[in-house]
């Protein structure tokens, strides 16, 4: 239902222009005592946090969707547009890092110690955003020594406030989006075959045998010809031991001998066996959707990990390799953090042993896979 204003209204009053413009004074609360320099960054982490909001929103949305016992089919499409917009502002985001690039070392010096010990490592919906999105606290670098990014997050006197509040309420918002969406890939049918299935054990084993030894064969031949260019039979050897060592860590991958839970395996197979039958049969119709969303959820990690890489050699512009202001290592602090906070591991590991389409073992049910007016996956 349309619902209509109950009284004249303008735009200043619905965005609220006037309050907006009376928040970028800083501590002073007067934009006029400080430079345009200050103004700017104020602003522009503004802006910042504006993002995130946004970003938690659309992310909770997408939770929400996957987190249902079953997702329908003509979610979908919407999923994947709402994926597209959560990369796109990633990439909005990463793009305004230009804009503080604009500031010379010398003039963020100016104004920079009034910032301590202030940090953007404080921003509690960016890590609202890392716990929803499904990071982990064992994947965190320690902030300085072995402080907890949550002990970052309380007052001056050492109490909870808003921001401990906040990231402490994401913490228990469960589940994350990475585990709705390994829940969803779980419950995918795999040549026909749901979890519950009478045999569906064996149905997934005998996919996933067929699959890796597609896999071996493909790489195999493949080896045979680049070792024909290999100039000494050392080169040749080791041109092998990396083919080699290529199908052994497919068969570990999709076996789930890597997973240290030894109970916990037979589930993430599964996993990762769907992950390789949506990715290897998309042209089937009830996977191509699906297919589309595991192509979402790639891109929107990687304009995140962009968008931490971006945020540490703008700061190594401006500052160095100096301490930040919250104590931590600085730029050394973004850049463990880009290079450790990966989500979904499993999605970018499968690109490794796609087989060609050629190459690829017949699914053993693909008209089960075609339109129908019930449908069967999610």
């Amino acid at each position: 239902m349309t619902v209509l204003a109950k009284e004249p209204t303008t735009y200043w009053d619905y965005i609220r222009v006037p309050e907006l413009l009376e928040l970028q004074g800083g501590l002073e609360r007067n934009e006029r005592g400080i430079s345009q320099e200050e103004v700017v960054f104020i602003t522009i982490h503004q802006v910042y946090e504006l993002w995130l909001k946004l970003l938690l929103r659309d992310l909770v949305v997408a939770r929400d969707l996957f987190a249902q016992p079953h997702v329908p089919d003509d979610a979908l499409a919407g999923a994947c547009r709402l994926l597209g917009r959560i990369r796109l502002i990633l990439e909005l985001a990463s793009n305004h890092f230009g804009l503080m690039e604009t500031m010379t070392p010398r003039d963020y010096l100016d104004f920079r110690d009034k910032l301590f010990p202030a940090s953007g490592g404080q921003s509690a919906q960016f890590r609202e955003i890392e716990i929803l999105l499904g990071v982990k606290g064992s994947e965190r670098p320690p902030y300085v020594t072995e402080c907890s990014f949550m002990d970052v997050l309380k007052e001056p006197d050492g109490s909870d406030g808003w921001a401990m509040d906040r990231v402490k309420s994401r913490l228990a918002d469960e589940p994350t989006l990475k585990e709705a969406i390994d829940e969803w890939l779980f419950r995918t049918p795999i040549d026909g075959s749901c979890p519950g299935d009478y045999s569906d054990h064996e149905l997934v084993d005998a996919f996933v045998d067929r699959y890796l030894q597609a896999h071996a064969v493909a790489l195999e031949e493949l080896a045979d010809h680049v070792c024909g260019f290999a100039a000494t039979r050392e080169e040749e050897a080791q041109l092998r031991q990396r083919y080699d060592a290529e199908i052994e860590q497919a068969a570990r991958f999709l076996r789930a001998e890597d997973v240290p839970d030894v109970e916990d395996r037979p589930r993430r197979k599964r996993v990762r066996a769907a992950l390789l039958f949506i990715e290897s049969y998309r042209e089937l119709p009830l996977l191509a959707w699906p297919r589309e969303i595991l192509e979402g959820i790639v891109a929107v990690e990687q304009a995140y990990v962009m968008f931490r890489q971006r945020h540490a050699r703008m700061a190594e512009r401006i500052i160095g390799r100096r301490v930040g202001t919250g104590g931590s290592t600085g730029v050394d602090y973004l850049d463990e953090g880009a290079l450790r906070y990966r989500i979904f591991h499993d999605l970018w590991a499968a690109r490794t042993m796609l087989v060609q389409r050629g190459r690829l073992p017949s699914p053993l049910t693909a008209e089960y896979y075609g339109f129908r007016s019930e449908a069967a996956i999610g």
